[in-house]
């Protein structure tokens, strides 16, 4: 791969893999042990911090593919690559709508029990953290 594609899809994938440990890890659960903040008003928060996170994971991510498919990479950066935007489109595309209907009908004023779409939301951000930190380490040795 040549080393100004590395560089630019590393530089890419730093900032998003900073950007949702962050948001995802620090963030999201911190505002609900901050005082005064209620589970509809923490979900409204939380409704807005990951929509323009997830805008800007997936404007990261379409630049990373760009760096990576222009750089004459090998299969060991391709397969991170193309899972780290794998999961981030399971995320958007299946995961992120359910969660969404939930808190509609939370901020509704509903009484509605615990979602298993946060855990699977949760154990995708695990796996895209991992999949970033190894494609980021395996852009910097290019």
């Amino acid at each position: 791969m040549n080393s100004t594609s590395a560089a630019v899809a590393g530089a890419a994938v730093f900032v998003w893999l900073g950007m949702v440990l962050a948001i995802s890890f620090l963030e999201a659960p911190l505002k609900f042990r901050a005082p005064g903040v209620t589970v509809p008003l923490g979900l409204g928060i939380g409704r807005i911090v990951f929509r323009a996170l997830n805008i800007a994971e997936a404007a990261l991510g379409v630049l990373v593919v760009v760096a990576v498919a222009t750089g004459g990479p090998d299969a060991g950066v391709i397969v991170p690559t193309a899972l780290a935007v794998a999961v981030l489109a399971v995320q958007l595309g299946v995961v992120r709508p359910r969660l969404n209907r939930r808190s509609d009908r939370v901020l509704a004023g509903e009484q509605v029990p615990r979602s298993s779409a946060h855990l699977y939301y949760v154990a995708l951000e695990v796996i895209k953290t991992v999949v970033l930190l190894v494609l980021g380490v395996l852009l910097l040795a290019v």
